[in-house]
Formats: structure tokens, C-alpha cells, sequence
């Protein structure tokens, strides 16, 4: 596929998005009753109805903020559920400043993807229903859950248009119901200190999804939903997160889900709550809340704006740390009791069948921010002081010697000598790469094999996008626009696994039989191919992560 049909493609997606979170037709407006509540929606499409922007707990405002979600009363009265609600407070974007490059689709790319801010407001915790227009409260129709990514800083359901999903179930005979969810973001959501530990309120943006979890299982049956039919799936953090609630409460799943299906994003290595006590300091400060005697306390009163401000000030995704986040999920001894990794070591994961993947250059992206790095010393000392900062010299050299400077070998993998942005671009992508989505991902589903269902994927499609190639997100085309993956998506929610009439076969995954479902450009879209690539790069660093969680 050329730069420009990509920048097409892309472009539509952004545009059926928005189109998505506003549009209605021309029909009688459906209707549901949840408790003694009313809610009017949209008919969506001729087959489809959306119920948007309905409240799934009470708003995180005033002193419920850094607190759990508090579920929603008994609904009364008639609502209006035509438009998505609010997306959570968002962290500023900051992009990397990219000059001089021999094609602008970098600086496109980058900009269409993660340049969009969403209204936001602390009053944001609502979920999206989309249900086949046929659906009753008898029909006990599969669910998919949709969790967004954005790196837990920013992001929105109304980026995503569930309704062709919806309708491609129809067309395929297997109907099922779409729903998306807010959650609580950056510093609103994931504050991290030994005061929020002291106070229980660690990972919100994860209880939120919970939360969610919890509504859907006593209001989807009114939508034409089967409670005990839920899939989670999600892209990036929002595969984290679905991994993150396959490890929570000891892997009892309590039975809000029963499958999982995740996009570049599996457990991450990530340590204990007070490794971001720093950051919360630096919030605290400059807020005025370094005084007060409970510091999370006179949080909970700083004007929105002021803590907002402050949130912004923080690094961002694109920040020269990149993908070491500053506000991200970490053990909090109350929904993740140890580091995930090693949560899955002990085998407390909710023994479901699960699907999860990759893209196949994953780093290149948030490679951007770190153009500047462009020798031998620059980049081990990138990854000593930013990454590793425990690592020993031993460490260190293994490292070096594991991800060589090496054009040939570095990310956009299998590239040639194409695609070098500097002498470490390639090979810092292909760090950061492995480390944050390929070895985690590897590492989840070897632990797990012979316990439970799993099949695996590699997307390498969009090779052709200069100095990004198969870079992470660009699987979402392949599943928001009727690709392979939909009907996938579709046959997994509705019978526990990917296979079905319309699609290649997809063999499971085991140590044994290392299967990946590989998506390719060209005449021969799809092949089964081995995931064995970087064996020894991904075990080091699966064993460098384990001792230094971040």
C-alpha cells in the first residue's frame, strides 16, 4: 500500500469516527428501559441502534475524585443516549518536532493518530451500546467489550465506530452486541504514591473498566445481551488492561468476562505504585498541596483547571522518556497485588481463552522523540539512565550485543537498508519494540500455554509506510474496517474461538507450536508463520524486566 492510500485509509477511519459519535437517522427513535429509567436512542444504521453516553457510575467530581467508582443509583425518569458523553481529561499532546524528513507521511501519520484531543470532562465514566435493531431482551446475544488505547494518558470511545462490526455480525449470522467505555486517564486515573496506597485508590482507570464490567453484567440483557457472553478486547493499553483484568482479584474474573482478545498490548512489567511517587510529588507541588497535612486529600479540592495544568506539565507518551510512562498501571496491593509478570509466573490469571498480538514494528512510532540519539554511547546511555537505571555493566554489554547497531536488523524489520532516520533509529525501535509489546506478549502466552485456549497474531502489513512500516496501531484498520480480524473478532465472541466459514484457519498456539496468524501486504494476505524471531534479544529482556519493573 503507497503513503498516500494509507493517508486515505487513515483519514477515513478518523472521519467515520467522528461521524460515528454524532450520527443519527432518519427513523423512530429506539428506546430501552434500565430500573425505571428510560433511555431514547439512535437508529444508527438500517440494521443497527446506538445507545451512547450512559452513565456507569456517579461522576468522579468533587470528593469522589481519586476515589473508586462509586456505582450508579436505581436510573429514573427519560434520558437522552444519542451522543457519546465527554471523553475523560486528556493529557496535552506534545509531538516530536519532525524536520527535514524525505517524506511528510511521518509527521501525517503521527498528527492523524495521536494529534486529536476529545471534549473532556471529569464527568466522563459512560459506556456505548450498540445492538442489531433486531435484538430483544430474549436474544442473548454475544458481547465484545471494546477498551481504547493511548498509552493510559489519552484516547475516547468516539475514535471508534463499532457500528460496522455490528452490522458484519449480522451479515455473518452471528449477531452480537459492540460497547465501548470511558475510564480515567493520566493523573486522574493512575496517581501513584505511598499515600494513594495508604488510601486503597491506586489504578482507578482499571477499577473504572471494572466498574463498567460490573454495569454490563446487570443492564446488557435489556440491549439483547448475554451476561455470561462477554469478550473483553482492546488495542494497547487497552489490551494491557484487558490482560490487567485477566490478573486482578488473583485471576478470579468474577465472572464479568469469559474470553479475552488483545492488540499489541499483553501484562506489563511494571513495579510497585511508589515507583511514581516522584511525579506525584511534582503534582502536589505544583498544585499548592505540598503543605497540607493529607496531601491526597487537598488534591481532591484543587480547581479542575489547576490539576489539569499540572497533569499536562507532566512527560507525555511523546516525550523524550517515551514509553517509559509517567502515569500508568503499577501494584497497588489492591487490584494488581505484585508485578503483572510475575502475577502470571504464579498462575493467578482468569483461565479464559484469549487471543493476542502484535504489529511487527511496534517501536517505531515512539522511536520519533529520541531522533537526537545517534551514537553508540547516546543510545546504551538512553537505555541506562531511562530505561535500566539498575542495570549493571554485564547487563548493559549482553544488551548491546543482543540489539547491535546494525541497520539490517533493527525496526522497521526486514527493511534493508531502508528507513534509518539516524544511525539508531532502527535500532532503538526494535528496543522498545520487543521490550514494551513483543517479549511481554511472548512471555504471557508461553507462560500460559497448555492452561487455557490462545492463538496468536503478527500483523506486517503497511511495510511500505516510510520509517514506520508495521507500526503500532495500524492493526485497527484491519478490524474497524471489515478486514480478516472483524470476522475473527466475531466467530471468538460468539464461540470461543477465531475460526469460521469466512476466514483462513487459524491453528491454536502452543510452546510446542508456536503459531502466529501473520498478515501480509500483496497478493497472499495472510500465512502461518512461527514465533521464534529475536529469541534470545526478547528471553534477555523479558529477564531484565522481571528485575527491573518500571
Amino acid at each position: 500500500m503507497s503513503p498516500f492510500n494509507f493517508g486515505v485509509l487513515l483519514a477515513a477511519f478518523l472521519l467515520q469516527a467522528r461521524a460515528a459519535a454524532g450520527a443519527t437517522l432518519a427513523a423512530a427513535a429506539p428506546s430501552v428501559v434500565l430500573d425505571s429509567g428510560t433511555f431514547i436512542g439512535t437508529a444508527s444504521s438500517s440494521t443497527t441502534q446506538s445507545f451512547l453516553g450512559i452513565p456507569f457510575a456517579l461522576p468522579p467530581t468533587g470528593d469522589r475524585r481519586f476515589r473508586l467508582p462509586a456505582p450508579i443509583p436505581a436510573y429514573n425518569g427519560t434520558h437522552t443516549a444519542t451522543a457519546m458523553g465527554p471523553a475523560c481529561p486528556q493529557q496535552a499532546v506534545v509531538l516530536p518536532i519532525l524536520t527535514g524528513l524525505p517524506d511528510e507521511v511521518v509527521d501525517y501519520v503521527v498528527n492523524s493518530a495521536f494529534g486529536t484531543i476529545w471534549p473532556s470532562a471529569e464527568d466522563c465514566l459512560t459506556v456505548n451500546v450498540i445492538k442489531p435493531t433486531t435484538a430483544t431482551a430474549t436474544s442473548k446475544l454475544p458481547v465484545v467489550v471494546w477498551i481504547f488505547g493511548g498509552g493510559f494518558e489519552l484516547g475516547s470511545p468516539a475514535m471508534y465506530n463499532g457500528v460496522p462490526i455490528v452490522q458484519r455480525s449480522i451479515a455473518m449470522k452471528e449477531p452480537v452486541i459492540y460497547v465501548s467505555l470511558n475510564y480515567r486517564l493520566s493523573a486522574f486515573g493512575f496517581l501513584a504514591s505511598k499515600e494513594v496506597r495508604a488510601a486503597g485508590v491506586g489504578n482507578l482507570g482499571l477499577q473504572d473498566q471494572r466498574q463498567a464490567l460490573r454495569w454490563i453484567q446487570k443492564y446488557i440483557a435489556a440491549f439483547g445481551g448475554d451476561p455470561t457472553k462477554v469478550t473483553i478486547w482492546g488495542e494497547s493499553a487497552g489490551a494491557m488492561s484487558v490482560s490487567l483484568q485477566m490478573l486482578a482479584n488473583g485471576g478470579d474474573n468474577e465472572g464479568l468476562f469469559r474470553a479475552g482478545f488483545m492488540e499489541s498490548g499483553s501484562a506489563i512489567p511494571v513495579g510497585p505504585i511508589e515507583n511514581g511517587q516522584k511525579d506525584y510529588d511534582i503534582i502536589v507541588e505544583q498544585t499548592g498541596c505540598s503543605g497540607a497535612a493529607d496531601t491526597l486529600e487537598c488534591l481532591r479540592t484543587v480547581p479542575y483547571a489547576t490539576l489539569k495544568a499540572a497533569q499536562d506539565a507532566s512527560p507525555f507518551i511523546f516525550s523524550y522518556q517515551s514509553l517509559v510512562l509517567t502515569w500508568l498501571p503499577r501494584e497497588d496491593g489492591v487490584f494488581l497485588t505484585d508485578n503483572p509478570q510475575r502475577l502470571v509466573q504464579q498462575g493467578k490469571v482468569s483461565n479464559i481463552p484469549f487471543i493476542t498480538g502484535d504489529c511487527d514494528d511496534e517501536g517505531t512510532l515512539f522511536s520519533l522523540s529520541t531522533l537526537n540519539i545517534t551514537s553508540d554511547a547516546e543510545f546504551l546511555e538512553y537505555i541506562s539512565t531511562v530505561w535500566l537505571p539498575e542495570a549493571t555493566t554485564a547487563q548493559m554489554k549482553s544488551l548491546d550485543s543482543l540489539y547491535p547497531n546494525d541497520i539490517l536488523s533493527g525496526s522497521p524489520f526486514d527493511m534493508g537498508l531502508l528507513d534509518a532516520l539516524t544511525p539508531q533509529f532502527k535500532r532503538l525501535a526494535a528496543f522498545q519494540g520487543d521490550g514494551v509489546f513483543q517479549a511481554p506478549r511472548r512471555f504471557f502466552q508461553q507462560a500460559l500455554s497448555g492452561k487455557q485456549n490462545q492463538w496468536a497474531f503478527l500483523s506486517k502489513r503497511l511495510k511500505d509506510v516510510p520509517f514506520l512500516g508495521s507500526f503500532h496501531v495500524s492493526d485497527i484498520l484491519n478490524i474497524y474496517f471489515d478486514g480478516e480480524m472483524t470476522d475473527y473478532l466475531i466467530n471468538f465472541a460468539t464461540n470461543l474461538d477465531p475460526n469460521g466459514k469466512t476466514v483462513p484457519n487459524w491453528p491454536g498456539y502452543t510452546t510446542a507450536a508456536p503459531n502466529m496468524m501473520t498478515f501480509l501486504d500483496g497478493l497472499f494476505p495472510t500465512t502461518i508463520s512461527q514465533d521464534t524471531y529475536r529469541a534470545d534479544a526478547m528471553n534477555f529482556l523479558t529477564q531484565l524486566t522481571l528485575e527491573f519493573p518500571i
